[in-house]
């Protein structure tokens, strides 16, 4: 939705307020991507613009509020609209079915995991309101993956920029490579996961 420039200039601007609405609006589904957003926010923090654990504790909030934002318009609207939400946000309708798969094999520890899988991350909290998950589970899992995810990436950014760079597109090779092995790492231990879960009986959800 946004080129390099528009952030660089938006959260130069805005500071921790950019980050906050840039988070929360990837976590409520709308495409606006956590692997360019908080290894740029890192850049910020390598310049001494912004301060790293300032960044990591807006960025994990702002993604809870968005989270629960999909989370509540899930369990109160049901799968039609959520569909229809999806569509709204040029978002196809088998990123959902795969959210319900995981979803349906260990609801709690799948809301944490796809934490850090791009993609998956964005609508997970969307199975979660259908099936009607506790919220207090939801936000403990939700806030461990984000928080943890925050620091990865925004970690990333400091280590990609340095005093000397101008502009944070000099860094973006280096931050591209950084956040593609954390992307692969996920994507690995959800495959291992979902091995694992696969030799288990299936129990459909239950609400909870």
């Amino acid at each position: 939705m946004l080129s390099s420039a528009t952030l660089n200039s938006f959260m130069s601007t805005y500071g921790y307020a950019s980050v906050f609405a840039l988070m929360a609006l990837e976590s409520a589904s709308v495409p606006v991507p956590s692997e360019v957003v908080l290894p740029l926010a890192g850049y910020f923090v390598s310049t001494g613009t912004l301060n790293l654990w300032v960044v990591v504790v807006v960025s994990t909030v702002a993604s809870l509020a968005g989270a629960l934002v999909d989370y509540y318009l899930a369990r109160w609207l049901g799968r039609p609209f959520v569909v229809g939400l999806l569509r709204l946000f040029r978002l196809h309708k088998n990123a959902l079915d795969r959210a319900e798969s995981w979803f349906g094999r260990s609801a709690q520890w799948t809301v944490f995991a796809a934490r850090f899988v791009p993609g998956l991350r964005t609508v997970i909290s969307l199975p979660a309101g259908l099936f009607e998950m506790s919220v207090g589970r939801f936000t403990l899992m939700t806030v461990t993956g984000c928080f943890a995810w925050s620091v990865i990436l925004v970690y990333a950014g400091v280590l990609a920029g340095s005093p000397s760079t101008t502009t944070f597109t000099t860094s973006t090779t280096v931050i591209d490579g950084l956040s593609g092995l954390v992307a692969a790492m996920s994507a690995a231990y959800i495959v291992y996961y979902a091995y694992a879960a696969r030799r288990r009986p299936h129990v459909p959800p239950t609400p909870s």
